[in-house]
């Protein structure tokens, strides 16, 4: 999948589990800062590769993204693992609590949506040609479905022209249909 379906993809898992498991406290710059998180777990997985957009962000970020390609070999190695998984979970579970002030901003949420964006790129990735290897280092992939010739091949006009557009209008549909809820969230932020 492109970058800008796994972004999309993740905004709406992150809305998703919003509706059905409402966060009781929030504030403004957590709300903020989730939906960032969010973003940047959706783009993780895929800095084995050196052109990924969170490089640029970084000082020298490209020079070390082409470091990192080499040591990687390969695209979709152990960051699109469950290994991986736990790997990101440990870092930011213990990076967050020490750059952010829990009095302004809480780092459980933030760390919960760096994790759905995580899931959310594993999750779309394996329904492309490719799959994951979700075992990894043990050399299989994975899936969805099984059948590797009907899987979504990145960057086809399936993708950009039935996915991206399919998770916008879910979006709309699921934001309107749980519209209460998101409405009690934004009221508890003011």
């Amino acid at each position: 999948m492109t970058a800008r379906t796994h972004n999309a993809f993740a905004f709406a898992s992150l809305v998703t589990a919003a509706a059905y498991f409402p966060p009781t406290h929030l504030n403004l710059s957590t709300l903020i800062l989730g939906i960032v998180g969010t973003d940047i777990g959706a783009l993780i997985p895929d800095m084995d590769t050196g052109g990924n957009y969170l490089w640029g962000l970084l000082p020298q970020g490209q020079k070390l993204g082409g470091f990192l390609r080499r040591i990687f070999y390969k695209h979709r190695t152990i960051t699109h693992s469950l290994l991986g998984l736990f790997l990101i979970f440990k870092f930011f579970a213990w990076l967050l609590p020490r750059i952010f002030n829990s009095t302004f901003i809480d780092p459980q949420i933030i760390l919960v949506s760096i994790m759905i964006g995580f899931v959310s790129h594993l999750i779309a990735d394996s329904f492309t040609e490719e799959g994951i290897p979700l075992l990894y280092p043990i050399p299989l992939t994975f899936g969805i479905p099984p059948i590797k010739k009907v899987r979504i091949k990145t960057g086809h006009w399936f993708e950009n022209f039935v996915i991206f557009p399919g998770i916008w209008i879910f979006l709309i549909w699921f934001v309107n249909i749980h519209k209460d809820i998101f409405l009690q969230i934004l009221r508890g932020l003011i």
